[in-house]
């Protein structure tokens, strides 16, 4: 025993000035990145920038890139240049194991930068509707309606068509339907909206129409959601009775609305 910690003392005296810079690169690093991720976060509230993580991130990293950099030659003794050709050689053959990665970094940076989405926005895609809650490196996170979170590749958001909603305060009723499986899905579709807009003409906001939107095949029909947005000043149960009593007996449709108990979104 007393040889181990003898080794161990005779390793820590020979090595101390190289220990002791590295550990206070390592605080000192900590610190500042504390400091600049708050910094840069009450910047991006303040600024016309999107207020996502993903630029936070991208600094936090190349600040501890540069440290790390700075206590190869004096700590471990490695030329940060001969590490960065190096690193550059084996890059390419990097590249191809973290190809989806780059790809959701890139797409996640030229979604805020183009302000294609970005925190708070409302958005529609492949039949799920949510808020925008934060866009990190890899992923967009949205929350839906009900709660739930979808973590969405940002290299996905950047190859599909999506939709942002402009609530605007206003209440968003969602309608389940199944329809038949033997009509035109479009044709049927022109005649809810018709139908949702004769019932509730007065009581929805003009600017954001009505729409129907069709989620998959059943054992009974073909599964879609009615969007119908209420006034703020209205009263959201009303909007929805007046349209599922319209839609109730229709040919085209296959479940008992009048027994359907829809969503309301604030």
């Amino acid at each position: 025993m007393e040889g181990f910690w003898g080794i161990v003392s005779r390793w820590l005296a020979q090595y101390s000035d190289r220990i002791i810079i590295f550990v206070v690169t390592l605080i000192a690093t900590i610190i500042i990145t504390k400091i600049v991720a708050k910094a840069l976060q009450r910047l991006l509230d303040r600024s016309q920038i999107p207020s996502a993580s993903i630029f936070i991130n991208i600094v936090l990293a190349v600040i501890w890139i540069m440290a790390a950099m700075m206590i190869m030659q004096p700590v471990f003794g490695v030329n940060p240049t001969t590490f960065t050709t190096a690193l550059g050689v084996s890059g390419i053959a990097l590249s191809f194991g973290l190809k989806d990665t780059i790809s959701n970094i890139v797409g996640g940076f030229g979604l805020m930068m183009g302000k294609v989405i970005q925190p708070g926005d409302v958005i529609a895609i492949s039949g799920t509707s949510g808020t925008v809650k934060d866009v990190t490196w890899r992923h967009t996170i949205v929350t839906e309606l009900s709660g739930n979170e979808l973590w969405i590749p940002n290299s996905v958001l950047n190859t599909v068509s999506l939709e942002k909603l402009s609530l605007n305060g206003d209440t968003m009723l969602r309608i389940p339907l199944i329809i038949n499986g033997n009509c035109d899905p479009d044709t049927t579709a022109q005649k809810i909206l018709a139908l949702a807009s004769q019932a509730s003409s007065g009581m929805t906001v003009p600017t954001i129409p009505s729409v129907v939107r069709f989620q998959g095949f059943t054992p009974y029909g073909v599964s879609a959601e009615l969007w119908v947005f209420a006034k703020p000043e209205v009263l959201p149960a009303m909007v929805q009775d007046l349209v599922v009593r319209a839609l109730v007996g229709q040919d085209f449709l296959v479940q008992n609305l009048a027994a359907t108990l829809p969503t309301t979104s604030q």
